[in-house]
């Protein structure tokens, strides 16, 4: 019995090292700031972990993960916690190391590109991360947001429409996501 607890860490810290870069990036887009970011991730996988014998058996682990981020993170945006993507001093912050290929690290302004992602509602927030910078499809975004397709296309529609209504950010979003 112990050996297979010790399998089943083993397998856990094999999942958390291999889509750490990746959970990151995708808390810090929902939260919007670095230390919140951390808090996400850490959160969620305190969950995953208890639960890791049925996600590790899962066909998509990842995707389970995904909806457990998405849920706490509107859990904690239900109870009111104020978001920040930029603070008014961030010059002690570690800034997030974003990996090869990540569309946000191409954007020529990515500070303008974070301040604008604050600016929309979470839901509309959550539809464009998972959409067009983590890159599910709609079916995928749907089951990880808890939501039908149809709410995440609206949700993603509207949120790319504010985005692309922000000087010097439609270029950004017209080349760096899906038309």
């Amino acid at each position: 019995m112990g050996d297979g607890k010790q399998t089943r860490n083993e397998e856990f810290q094999s999942f958390v090292v291999g889509r750490w870069p990746r959970l990151m990036r995708t808390a810090f887009l929902l939260t919007g700031e670095q230390h919140a970011a951390e808090d996400l991730v850490q959160s969620t996988l305190e969950q995953v972990y208890v639960a890791w014998r049925r996600v590790g058996g899962a066909d998509d682990p990842e995707a389970y993960v995904r909806r457990v981020m998405i849920n706490a993170h509107a859990c904690r945006h239900r109870r009111r916690l104020r978001e920040f993507l930029a603070p008014k001093d961030d010059s002690g912050l570690v800034r997030e190391v974003a990996d090869t290929g990540d569309r946000i690290a191409q954007a020529d302004d990515r500070s303008a590109l974070l301040k604008a992602l604050a600016q929309l509602p979470a839901r509309q927030r959550e539809a464009v991360v998972l959409r067009y910078w983590e890159d599910l499809t709609e079916t995928q975004a749907a089951e990880a947001m808890g939501c039908s397709v149809g709410t995440v296309k609206s949700n993603a529609a509207k949120g790319i429409a504010k985005l692309r209504a922000i000087p010097g950010l439609a270029d950004m979003v017209t080349h760096g996501g899906r038309k």
